[in-house]
């Protein structure tokens, strides 16, 4: 993180989804906001793109996780969730993209330099802020942000939606449990759909290879991937802390319900996405 601008994995992730529109028009995730948000000319997005094949795989994973998401949430919302949480907001265009559900709060949370980041481009693009929403500045490392929360009109004793996309390799582990702890213990009942990846030596060998250069590469930038999962030990301790029921989708999941064209990998290790919900 760029303590004076905003992060460079969040501006890679908003890129990402707005060059989907462009080569895959918007096939898998539809963003109409994804390339004004950016403030980079359509062609540039375009043209780095198709420089870069190898971030293609990102590209529809982060599409992908987007989708899952937004699906999750519409189907949590008609059982009743009327908050959704977004940690780790960057770029995220839900809240302005399209008419919201009757009597849905939002709340983005984000590191303060990304926020007041998202709003300059917010702003020059003329893309209004919904009534509906509000900005909760947090540093996830320093941070309580049940507080900061709470301080914004959430409510815990209301049923809520949290997406946490992109963010958890990038925390220590005892700051992503110390979220998921009090997600989980919200009172009114709670969902989270988070993104994480398995460890490094459970990868096929051509997984490890574009890893380790992924990994190399946002390291550089000064973001580097902090924590890895076992899928069982996860679910294990998910369920320990007091979700009931979960929904993981690694790679071979991934690509059966998205990606038809695409053969299944044989190892679901990777990227995972997953869904847990309390009762």
């Amino acid at each position: 993180m760029d303590r004076k601008g905003t992060s460079h994995t969040a501006m890679a992730a908003a890129t990402h989804r707005a060059a989907h529109q462009i080569l895959e028009h918007g096939r898998i995730f539809s963003d109409p906001l994804a390339v004004a948000i950016l403030g980079v000319d359509r062609d540039d997005i375009e043209r780095h793109a198709r420089q870069t094949p190898s971030s293609r795989r990102m590209r529809l994973f982060i599409s992908i996780r987007t989708r899952f998401a937004e699906d999750s949430l519409a189907a949590a919302y008609a059982q009743g969730v009327r908050q959704l949480v977004v940690l780790g907001a960057g770029l995220d265009t839900y809240a302005y993209r399209k008419s919201l559900p009757d009597g849905l709060r939002i709340f983005e949370v984000d590191h303060p330099a990304t926020q007041a980041f998202k709003r300059e481009r917010l702003a020059a693009a003329h893309i209004e802020t919904p009534n509906a929403l509000s900005y909760v500045p947090v540093d996830f490392e320093r941070d309580a942000c049940g507080e900061r929360l709470s301080a914004a009109g959430f409510d815990p004793h209301v049923r809520t939606f949290v997406t946490w996309l992109g963010v958890v390799p990038y925390l220590t582990e005892p700051a992503i449990w110390g979220t998921l702890d009090y997600v989980a213990a919200l009172p009114g009942g709670a969902e989270v759909v988070f993104d994480y990846s398995n460890p490094p030596d459970q990868l096929s060998p051509e997984r490890r290879v574009e890893h380790d250069a992924r990994a190399a590469r946002v390291a550089e930038l000064g973001e580097e991937w902090l924590s890895y999962f076992d899928t069982e030990a996860l679910h294990e301790q998910l369920y320990r802390i007091g979700f009931q029921r979960l929904d993981d989708l690694g790679p071979y999941e991934i690509a059966r319900r998205y990606l038809p064209d695409v053969a299944a990998p044989v190892s679901g290790a990777g990227g995972h996405i997953i869904h847990a919900a309390t009762a």
